[in-house]
């Protein structure tokens, strides 16, 4: 059966994870040294050595949620990950199933904020897995994040049909370009399409593309202009691309899951629902891993079948990409929203 690598960017996120998949949330612990990429594992949600998701949360700063940030009050541990945050330790989880010659399992990584923390963190943690002799089937970036008006409402779940790095490109005097449009490399990765609408119609939430972005949206015209370059975006995050880079390196295909804390847009602290994105978060993923059908080691098992892409997922890859050059008039992704 499968084994789930499931990242997320800070402690706060992880626990709300790992209580959906029916772990306990635990006090914070320290990481291992800045560096060391090391990784601790557990024998279960209860067993030996059992101590929380990621890394020591620093001193909670100013409420950022607008794309998982990092620090706020109202959540404990969501705040900046500790020393050593990209190498952190890798905690089980919960036990989807699985047969005696390979169990099934679900482990969870709070790999740190942004998308260089996120792609060292998966990197290693899929490194380190196959060393051992037993490598990752899935790998899901989940978290909180941003919300697009009109797509996308507070409290809601988001799963991605394409993951683009947003801000990966070059300003010119006619406009942003995209990697894809100066033969640099991607800034889409797909999902496997029968895996991520497997995922969303399960948890009834909207299936789009979820954009990664080094600096948060906190205006209108930024708003504005992602929404004009990205037809149909989900939601705003700051890892999911890097984790899909790992994950595609290391040819594991990936999933994407984010639960809604704020508008993108003008910045509004009093509008920030963080606790109800939490929630919602813990909620996608104890149905994702519930006992109908144990969605969460199916969905590995049918993006195995479906390939780290699919053809349905080239396709989406090749729309976002065609809509996210200055003045495109591309079609937009394709999306099923199924809000809860």
């Amino acid at each position: 059966m499968a084994r789930v690598l499931v990242v997320t960017a800070v402690p706060a996120e992880a626990d709300a994870v790992r209580k959906g998949l029916g772990g306990p949330a635990e006090p914070n612990a320290p990481g291992p040294a800045a560096g060391t990429g090391a990784t601790s594992r557990t024998d279960g949600p209860s067993g030996p050595g059992t101590a929380a998701a990621g890394t020591g949360a620093g001193a909670p700063g100013e409420p950022e949620p607008g794309a998982s940030e990092p620090g706020a009050s109202a959540a404990p541990g969501l705040g900046p990950a500790g020393p050593g945050a990209a190498g952190g330790p890798v905690r089980r989880a919960g036990r989807p199933g699985g047969t005696a010659s390979r169990p099934g399992c679900v482990d969870v990584l709070a790999a740190g904020v942004g998308p260089a923390a996120a792609a060292a963190g998966t990197a290693s943690a899929l490194t380190a897995a196959a060393l051992r002799g037993t490598p990752y089937d899935l790998v899901v970036s989940a978290g909180i994040g941003g919300g697009f008006p009109g797509v996308a409402p507070l409290g809601s779940v988001v799963v991605a049909d394409a993951i683009i790095a947003a801000d990966l490109g070059v300003r010119t005097p006619e406009g942003y370009l995209p990697l894809e449009r100066l033969g640099f490399g991607r800034t889409v990765h797909a999902p496997p399409p029968g895996a991520a609408r497997r995922a969303a119609e399960a948890l009834g939430a909207v299936l789009a593309p979820v954009l990664t972005v080094s600096t948060v949206t906190g205006d209108a015209a930024r708003a504005t202009e992602l929404a004009g370059r990205h037809p149909g975006a989900g939601a705003e995050a700051m890892e999911g691309f890097g984790v899909a880079e790992a994950a595609a390196a290391h040819g594991v295909p990936v999933l994407e899951i984010r639960a809604v804390s704020n508008t993108v847009g003008p910045r509004d602290r009093a509008a920030w629902r963080i606790p109800t994105a939490l929630t919602a978060l813990t909620g996608a993923f104890r149905t994702l891993a519930g006992s109908a059908g144990d969605i969460l080691g199916g969905a590995a098992e049918v993006a195995g079948t479906d390939g780290v892409t699919g053809t349905a997922g080239a396709d989406a890859v090749t729309r976002a990409a065609g809509t996210a050059g200055a003045g495109s008039d591309g079609d937009d992704v394709r999306q099923v929203r199924r809000t809860p």
